[in-house]
């Protein structure tokens, strides 16, 4: 089945980065052979010279002009909600795609229950792979997203979640949920909580090994203070927990939350206070987002766990060879 695509690139003061990577783009879907495409780039408020680079070099590129500096979820969103075609490809501006990148992902969505796919990452300037399908590694009241895995028979997996540098999704599926949940702006898991929640509807996230995308190490990231990378960092991994575990869990999750956070304050370590009162103060708001799925559910009559996710993927992968990394 044809499918139509529209590539979207989030940008901050990437003006640099944008000139070396959109020729990539152009080139992958030449070589995939996609001619119904169209590409959006989302500005977060650059204060560098990227509008005027993409308005004078690409004008057949969409530009959105965000005035206000949004986060990574909140900015992607823009452009996510003006796409009009089949799938939605989300793409960092950092990464260079290889040829034919496309060729093995698009089959994926010849699957009604397929929410997206993503390729293998690896070295902008070597072949080690930075990311693969993301290992479902959760003990009780304890997600962890950090862990990736690759099989030696495979190329095609499970994966808990669609990493937001170069996840294919259907974008019908995409707007169905809302897109990137804004609570986690400005940054980081807004990626994990979209697959969780995919997973939690009854779609499918899959990792395609022979899809390659090559990647520097946190390009934008590194511009952030890290103090404030570190703060902002927990106060996600609260969020995603608040939003998924069942209600037996999130009691344990928040007692423990805060037994630690008294003894890390003892310890001076004051990031993990000022996480914990950014929680606090944004409680309502991770109500609504748990209310808000917990609807969506139950409109689409699908009840699914995390645990019952997790089991799905662990299940699929017992009796196979991998490399966790």
């Amino acid at each position: 089945m044809n499918q139509s695509i529209s590539i979207i690139i989030p940008n901050y003061n990437g003006k640099d980065i944008l000139e070396r990577n959109i020729p990539s783009v152009y080139n992958a879907l030449e070589t995939s052979g996609i001619t119904d495409f169209e590409i959006i780039i989302a500005d977060d408020a650059s204060t560098d010279k990227s509008v005027e680079f993409v308005k004078t070099n690409y004008p057949g590129i969409i530009l959105i002009e965000n005035k206000i500096n949004k986060g990574f979820g909140g900015n992607t969103n823009t452009g996510i909600f003006k796409a009009c075609k089949d799938l939605v490809f989300l793409l960092n501006n950092d990464v260079v795609l290889t040829d034919e990148y496309f060729k093995t992902l698009l089959p994926y969505f010849d699957q009604p229950d397929t929410f997206g796919v993503m390729g293998r990452i690896i070295g902008l300037d070597s072949g080690k792979i930075q990311d693969g399908a993301k290992y479902p590694t959760y003990y009780f009241a304890k997600i962890a997203a950090n862990t990736n895995y690759i099989s030696n028979t495979q190329s095609s997996l499970y994966s808990l979640y669609l990493s937001g540098a170069n996840a294919l999704i259907d974008r019908k599926k995409l707007l169905e949920l809302g897109g990137f949940d804004d609570l986690f702006n400005p940054f980081y898991l807004e990626d994990v909580d979209l697959g969780l929640r995919a997973w939690r509807l009854g779609y499918k996230c899959y990792y395609e090994h022979n899809a390659i995308c090559r990647h520097p190490c946190s390009s934008t990231i590194k511009k952030e203070f890290h103090k404030k990378v570190k703060f902002i960092s927990k106060r996600n991994k609260i969020y995603l927990h608040f939003i998924h575990l069942n209600k037996i869990e999130l009691a344990l999750f928040l007692i423990l939350l805060t037994i630690r956070t008294l003894l890390r304050t003892i310890l001076l370590d004051f990031n993990y206070l000022k996480a914990y009162g950014l929680f606090i103060d944004s409680l309502n708001k991770c109500k609504q987002s748990r209310a808000e799925f917990r609807a969506l559910q139950k409109q689409k009559n699908v009840f699914l766990s995390l645990r019952d996710v997790i089991n799905f993927i662990s299940e699929s992968i017992s009796k196979r060879e991998i490399n966790r990394f």
